[in-house]
């Protein structure tokens, strides 16, 4: 995957005849390939809005978003559910599985459906859940339960991760181990990561911290030298 580029992209809700409301407000920004990308913001703030474009779940009023020279904004709908299938993986704060699948089963269905996955059990180990690819969602932690929507979203071998606000429902340990896994899984399998959430310490992690306030883009930063999860007090 090349660049991903979004050009004055604005999303804007009419509410009435007279009343709109700007969800995002003219964001600009370029990833490259391979990035940890956190969207940092208050709620309320766009940035779910802004990854579900990304995501091919929604599309702007104005503006371009394009993957590797492909302007998704222009996509029409069976070119977005395509899109959303083959080319990304979401990973949301609640894990959305399906109860009366296993584990592994939850993730053989995602795998399923991607021209070029990697191997189910491979990617439960990969994310620590070797052990427990036969329970049940009732069986698993909330942490477990996260791993398993990560591999979900893994073994797709999608061009981009969508995580949003993938730590909400854990308590802070478990948050970090999950962050932590999220970046170590980047950086292993080269993949994109875009997480959007209003936990400040998590920006430490991130290659690029873009924070965002009412639809737009407060601020884009490239960090050098990013932490390792390890080291941020949680």
């Amino acid at each position: 995957m090349g660049q991903i580029r979004i050009d004055h992209l604005s999303k804007i809700y009419h509410q009435g005849q007279e009343n709109e409301v700007r969800a995002l407000d003219d964001v600009s920004f370029t990833l490259e390939e391979g990035e940890f990308v956190v969207i940092l913001g208050p709620s309320g703030a766009g940035k779910s809005t802004l990854l579900n474009i990304m995501g091919g779940m929604d599309s702007p009023t104005t503006g371009t978003y394009e993957i590797s020279g492909r302007d998704v904004s222009k996509f029409k709908e069976k070119e977005l559910t395509l899109f959303r299938r083959k080319d990304i993986g979401f990973v949301f704060q609640f894990y959305n599985l399906i109860n009366h699948l296993t584990a592994l089963e939850n993730v053989e269905m995602s795998a399923a459906i991607s021209d070029h996955p990697f191997d189910a059990k491979e990617t439960m180990e990969k994310v620590g859940l070797g052990n427990r690819l036969g329970n049940f969602p009732a069986q698993l932690s909330g942490g477990e339960q996260q791993r398993t929507a990560i591999a979900r979203a893994l073994v797709k071998n999608p061009e981009m991760l969508l995580c949003d606000e993938p730590t909400g429902a854990l308590d802070s340990k478990t948050g970090a181990a999950i962050i932590e896994l999220l970046h170590s899984l980047c950086f292993d399998f080269k993949k994109t990561v875009v997480m959007v959430t209003h936990n400040a310490a998590i920006g430490q992690v991130a290659t690029r911290l873009i924070k965002v306030a009412d639809g737009r883009i407060v601020s884009n930063t490239i960090n050098e030298h990013p932490l390792k999860p390890s080291e941020v007090v949680w």
